[in-house]
């Protein structure tokens, strides 16, 4: 019987993000942990292993593959009402207790985790891409597991949806290096990274390291990366007023105009006890975000709980641009500029420039028309 393993190590080939040093090793920088790798082992996300002294990378499957509404990933300033390709392979680098995806992340690392090997399939980039342009979506993203250990994939599937007319984006934990980001910057339009909290010593019980993620939130935003920051908000964890103020700070300090959604947490994985996160919680939250200086701050996963929160609004004449419910876009204002029609001044993002075709509306809700 094939394992997971022999079944994941068939789909590989050579990486690109690696080097090779003494004794048949390899250094890997597709993420922070900046492995070396011995040869017959397996880098910290356990998907890259050294075979022969090369380094070998996941490549020719996705293990999820389905079209989303951008909202969903979640992008707010980023084609709001359109919809992205979302496709993930397996592994990540990452351990986090409360990962919701952790069927496909922790794959070779948590034993419970091998049934996702049922959902492989395998596809060319040009087989992706084509199954994104039938579904209608302008953007193809690299998500549900961590998209940095699988980036030499991400770009030879971005490089045809470039050539389709269609963006590029990543979902990512923010677990970056220098190297890997300059791979992807001629690809990539928008990054969404997770800022999980702003203790390393909680960082490094999820796996990584807080210094690499806000190194990378910044980094991304000076390669001109349209960057949108999420922190998912969990009781007792990151949810005290003044770590949520480091974060904000944090944010304001790259740039003002960073959209940050924060999060509500439901017990998942292995973390069952912390309770979801109150509406009273996500408010603070929001609220922190909005004194420390951001224009730009959500409350997610409780729709219509925070209408205030979910929609967007000019940051200068705070006239209603976007209404949303939940993925849901309700009415959009902006002009084919990306201005806001009231005042005329710019709203930082990325938005379409036929703002008569967004969609309205969605399952669940009448088709509205405008």
């Amino acid at each position: 019987m094939v394992t997971v393993e022999e079944k994941l190590d068939e789909l590989t080939r050579q990486g690109e993000l690696f080097e090779q040093v003494e004794d048949h090793a390899v250094r890997c920088y597709a993420c922070g942990h900046r492995c070396l790798i011995r040869e017959g082992r397996r880098g910290v996300c356990k998907v890259r292993f050294n075979l022969g002294g090369v380094l070998r990378v996941p490549w020719g499957y996705v293990a999820g593959l389905q079209v989303d509404p951008i909202e969903k990933k979640p992008f707010y300033h980023m084609l709001s009402g359109g919809d992205a390709l979302s496709f993930g392979m397996l592994g990540c680098d990452f351990h986090c207790g409360y990962c919701q995806n952790w069927l496909s992340s922790q794959t070779l690392r948590d034993p419970e985790s091998g049934s996702s090997s049922r959902h492989i399939r395998r596809i060319t980039p040009k087989e992706l891409v084509d199954y994104g342009v039938r579904g209608g979506a302008e953007v193809v993203a690299s998500t549900y597991n961590e998209p940095l250990i699988t980036s030499e994939w991400a770009v030879a599937i971005f490089k045809v949806a470039k050539a389709a007319g269609m963006k590029c984006v990543y979902i990512s934990n923010g677990n970056a290096t220098p190297e890997v980001l300059d791979f992807l910057q001629p690809f990539l339009t928008a990054y969404k990274i997770d800022l999980k909290t702003m203790q390393d010593k909680q960082y490094r019980q999820l796996g990584g390291v807080l210094e690499h993620v806000l190194d990378s939130i910044q980094r991304a935003h000076d390669l001109g990366l349209w960057v949108e920051v999420v922190t998912l908000v969990v009781p007792g964890f990151n949810d005290s007023t003044e770590e949520l103020m480091d974060a904000a700070r944090f944010i304001r300090s790259v740039s003002q105009n960073i959209p940050w959604h924060v999060s509500a947490f439901h017990p998942d994985y292995k973390m069952t006890d912390p309770p979801r996160t109150s509406v009273e919680t996500l408010q603070r939250a929001a609220e922190i975000g909005q004194e420390a200086g951001l224009r730009y701050v959500y409350a997610g996963n409780i729709a219509g709980r925070l209408s205030e929160y979910e929609h967007t609004y000019c940051h200068k004449c705070r006239k209603l641009l976007v209404e949303r419910y939940g993925y849901v876009i309700l009415s959009y204002h902006l002009t084919a500029k990306g201005n806001c029609p009231q005042c005329n001044t710019k709203i930082p993002g990325i938005w379409t420039d036929r703002p008569d075709q967004v969609r309205l509306g969605g399952p669940g809700f009448p088709r509205l028309v405008r």
